[in-house]
């Protein structure tokens, strides 16, 4: 897993020439990157999630025998997960010892089934299931619901959930995990679609009919929405930067997105006739 992620430990830095008091000016110049103590990166990371991935690197070789797990998982697994829970990687020591809480590094003690330990770059990780069952045991249900539907959405199945539930039915947090799960859809396609659908549950909304596709007179698809109430006869869109960022084209500016958008929007649809026709706008 260290290919491609810069990072260089003051041991092999040393090795090539460098000081601890080199490595330590170098650092406030900016021309090294502290990941951790004892660890540097040549370059800046992309994003919290790159950071994140260099800690693992980095920490990793303290460990011993370690899966990873929460939120360094869902990293590795490609499930969202927010900046305030990748300060510290995350991994469960299933053959017994203690478990500890630093600065960098969380290690959780629990048991794990063999089928529940996947290898992403090389390195043991938990399963999508167990993944998702840990995060909703232990996060938020704003922050466990957005994994959640991330993991369905990357083919976890319905059933390899349900049997990693009733493994953890005596953990702690199995109950939150449970109401999790019921919630789950995975054709959620975003974060922001994911919390709309905890918001609309919270103040009594009916739930909706996720990417629903909308048709002209013909029968012919023109549209997709984020959500469709269809004896409402209601649309609704989730909008925010991370969608526009996806819909920006070559050679195109952010706000040609957006006005393409307007123009989607706004398009006249058929008031009756074909099932899912509407007029309104959520």
């Amino acid at each position: 897993m260290s290919e491609g992620y810069d990072v260089r430990l003051a041991s092999a830095l040393k090795d090539e020439g460098y000081d601890y008091t080199g490595m330590t000016g170098l650092t406030k110049a900016g021309e090294l990157i502290r990941v951790r103590h004892g660890a540097y990166a040549m370059t800046p990371a992309d994003d919290a999630f790159m950071e994140h991935r260099r800690l693992i690197v980095a920490t990793l070789p303290r460990c011993g025998d370690v899966c990873l797990s929460h939120a360094s998982a869902a990293v590795l697994h490609c499930l969202p997960t927010w900046t305030a829970d990748l300060d510290r990687v995350h991994a469960i020591k299933w053959r017994g010892g203690h478990g500890r809480r630093g600065r960098n590094l969380h290690i959780h003690t629990a048991a794990l089934d063999g089928d529940e330990i996947v290898r992403i770059g090389g390195v043991p990780v938990t399963s999508l299931a167990r993944t998702v069952v840990d995060c909703a045991s232990t996060y938020p249900y704003e922050k466990a619901v957005p994994i959640g539907d991330a993991a369905l959405r990357a083919g976890l199945l319905r059933e390899d959930l349900e049997h990693t539930l009733r493994r953890a039915r005596n953990r702690t947090g199995i109950s939150r995990a449970r109401r999790v799960a019921d919630f789950l859809d995975g054709r959620a396609e975003s974060v922001g679609e994911s919390r709309s659908r905890i918001t609309f549950s919270r103040i009594g909304i009916p739930m909706p009919e996720p990417q629903f596709e909308i048709a002209d007179w013909n029968g012919r698809s023109v549209a997709r929405t984020d959500f469709g109430w269809e004896s409402q006869r209601t649309v609704g869109e989730f909008d925010g930067k991370i969608k526009y960022g996806r819909l920006i084209g070559p050679g195109e500016k952010p706000e040609d997105a957006v006005f393409r958008e307007k123009l989607r929007e706004d398009r006249p649809y058929p008031r009756s006739g074909l099932g899912k026709l509407f007029a309104g706008r959520g």
